[in-house]
């Protein structure tokens, strides 16, 4: 005996609702699990950056003066002006004279001088070597953990690698949130308030926008 029409739609019904669930149960979690710590983070520097005015910064400033060994001065000829990386053997002595963060970098060549920025998350820093004199000067300012997350989560001089992870983990937000999106719309039914607090959710912060923010 076969069963009624409307008894293997409803089981038809099931079975797609069924497998719904569990695909997007599967990639909610997975999402979750991939921008845990990212999400934890950038909430966290999100508060820190809000009241970032309120953070009183501890910053240190390290100033040094040096002379190049005479076997290098010859280097400081190898461009008269434009934009190029230092010399090799050049980078690698002041990388170990200084603990500078060079990076491979290009630098700033003029006729006088080779001026090199290095900037970096929650530092700055500069060198200049006088091409006559063969003297280098370099600063270096460092501004503390939270103000490196703060540049963390701007993406500020963090590189193309941290720009990337940005992407990642926004990504993978996009599917957490969507994923989240439609588990509430399938449980929706059994959950009357579900959305009220969505629409809260978007309620609040365009009343927000239209009367506070000028």
């Amino acid at each position: 005996m076969t069963a009624p029409p409307s008894s293997s739609a409803s089981a038809d019904a099931r079975q797609r609702r069924g497998f719904w669930l569990r695909t997007l149960h599967q990639w909610h979690w997975i999402s979750s699990a991939v921008c845990l710590v990212g999400m934890l983070l950038f909430a966290v520097t999100g508060i820190t950056l809000n009241h970032a005015a309120k953070i009183e910064g501890d910053p240190r400033v390290d100033t040094r003066q040096l002379g190049l060994p005479d076997h290098l001065r010859p280097q400081l000829d190898a461009h008269v002006d434009g934009t190029a990386p230092l010399p090799p053997a050049l980078a690698t002595w002041l990388r170990d004279a200084l603990d500078a963060p060079l990076g491979g970098r290009a630098a700033e060549w003029s006729e006088d001088e080779i001026y090199l920025s290095m900037p970096g998350p929650g530092r700055d820093a500069w060198l200049a070597i006088d091409k006559a004199g063969g003297t280098v000067e370099y600063e270096r300012t460092d501004r503390g953990w939270v103000s490196y997350l703060n540049d963390l989560h701007k993406g500020r001089n963090s590189g193309p690698a941290w720009g990337w992870f940005i992407d990642v983990f926004a990504i993978a937000c996009i599917v957490f949130t969507l994923t989240g999106l439609f588990l509430l719309q399938m449980h929706a039914r059994q959950r009357p308030t579900t959305w009220p607090w969505v629409g809260l959710g978007l309620v609040v912060p365009v009343v927000l926008a239209l009367l506070f923010i000028h």
